[in-house]
Formats: C-alpha cells, structure tokens, sequence
C-alpha cells in the first residue's frame, strides 16, 4: 500500500509522519540532523516515496538527501499549507501529519523546486546585490556625516568619485577626530566592497552561459549584463508559470486586491513574492 510522508522540518531536526491510502498514520518519528543519521533514514523508506517537505530556509540540503535517496520531494508552500490543514492545535507530528494528508489528497501546495546548479548559480548574483546594498548603506552613512558637519556643497555630484574623494581627504580634518577616523574606515571598506563586487561580475561573465532567454532578456531596453541573469536565474523554467500573469505575480507585480459590494481597492504587493 502507498504511503505519503510528511516532513516538518526544523533547524536541528526533523519530524516525519507517513499516511496510507486508507488515511492511517504511522507514529511520528524524529530524526536529528546529522547529516549521515539523515541519509541513513532516508535509505529505509521504501524508494520512491512521495514525502511532502515545507519551504523553510534551510530546505535546500533536506531536499538534496532526499533526492539523492531515490524519494519524489514535493516542496510546499508554508504559509498556504498551514491554512489548507485547517488545524487548531500545533505539533511538529501534527504539521507533518497535515502535509502527509495534503500529500495524499493532491491538495498540497506546491512551490517549484530548482535544480541544484540552478540554486548554486543564485548566490553569485544574491550575494552581488547584498554587497551592492552594504556599499549603498555605507554611503549613506559618510553622507550623513557630511551633512551633520555642514560640509556638504552642491559643486560635487558624486562624493564618491574621484573628485568627491578628495574633497573628503581635503574636509577630513573639520570632522571631529572620532568621526574623521570612522569617515575613512568607511571609505577603505567601500574600496574592499568595490573590488569585490567587481571579481563576482567578472566571475558572473564567465560562469553564467549567455543562455537563448537571457539574450532574449537583454533586449529589453534597460536590461543589462548583470540584470539579465538576475531575471532569468529568478525565474528559472519558465514554463511552470501556466499564464503570463503568474510569472508577473511571482515577480511582485500584481497588487492585491479588495473588492465587496460594488467597491474594489488595490492594496500593497503581497510579502510571498520573489524580492530578489
């Protein structure tokens, strides 16, 4: 007789709970995650066993051992599959019960699964941007200390060009000597940040292959050779989005909407998006 295996995954450990075709379910069973203990279970389920795994943010090695031990993974949607169980109470057994039986009943909601060199190819250009967003923050800071100081001028456009760096080194000595110091500390660490970002771009050339969609993305006016990985990466298969308008959801372009008694009002873009 078939069985459908919920998962309810932690940081350190793992519930499972098993649910026949008649809606029986095994005792729950809590394994550690010690990697080799984890594969080592995984070996004993039947192969081939159907097992329902929530999205959390540490699923991708989870879903790696299960792949790699001959099992069918379906990744769900947390948020929707807690509102599909429909549970009052909450246990780890409960939750990996709820998502057995969604599992069985074909009502699990299931988010894509990316293939791992997809995944890995992600965090050149994830890890760009976070870099790109710690140099902005940076400068934001040096800007306000210009500001706080009264030594900002409106004859620079960039403080962080080659002309605004030595108006910096010329104006150093008006900040106050606490301030002065963490002025050019910031700077160095901008110039490390810069050099870094620049190897993730030259290693982003060489790594990530022009693909047919990426050209194709690249031909949209503003999209260039750094964004159109970033969309394409994103995205992925783009043929497990059935309509135009899923992948323009997905990508945190549809308002939501609230419409009641002859009345429709656009609220913000919904939190479970891809923000990237």
């Amino acid at each position: 007789m078939q069985q459908f295996i919920g998962c309810d995954a932690h940081k350190r450990f793992s519930v499972f709970v098993a649910v026949d075709e008649r809606g029986n379910a095994t005792r729950p069973v809590r394994i550690e995650h010690v990697r080799k203990d984890y594969a080592h279970f995984l070996s004993q389920l039947p192969k081939g066993s159907e097992i329902a795994v929530e999205s959390t943010g540490h699923w991708y090695w989870l879903v790696d051992e299960m792949e790699r031990s001959g099992h069918h993974v379906h990744l769900a949607n947390p948020m929707e599959a807690k509102k599909r169980m429909g549970k009052t109470n909450k246990t780890d057994a409960l939750d990996a019960k709820g998502l057995a039986i969604l599992l069985r009943n074909g009502t699990l909601p299931e988010s894509w699964i990316p293939p791992g060199s997809l995944r890995d190819q992600r965090e050149l250009l994830r890890t760009r941007m976070a870099l790109r967003d710690l140099r902005s923050g940076l400068k934001h800071r040096i800007h306000a200390a210009v500001d706080r100081y009264g030594l900002h001028t409106d004859a620079l456009t960039d403080l962080f060009g080659e002309k605004g760096r030595e108006y910096l080194a010329a104006r150093l000595s008006e900040f106050p000597p606490e301030t002065a110091r963490m002025v050019q500390v910031q700077l160095r660490a901008l110039d490390e940040l810069a050099a870094h970002v620049e190897l993730i771009e030259q290693r982003i050339r060489t790594e990530i292959a022009p693909t047919a969609e990426v050209r194709l993305l690249r031909s949209v006016p503003g999209v260039g050779e750094i964004l159109g990985p970033v969309i394409g990466l994103e995205i992925g298969d783009v043929r497990r989005f059935p309509r135009a308008e899923n992948l323009a959801s997905y990508a945190g372009l549809v308002p939501r909407v609230f419409s009641s008694g002859g009345h429709t009002r656009l609220g913000g873009i919904s939190r479970f998006v891809n923000r990237i």
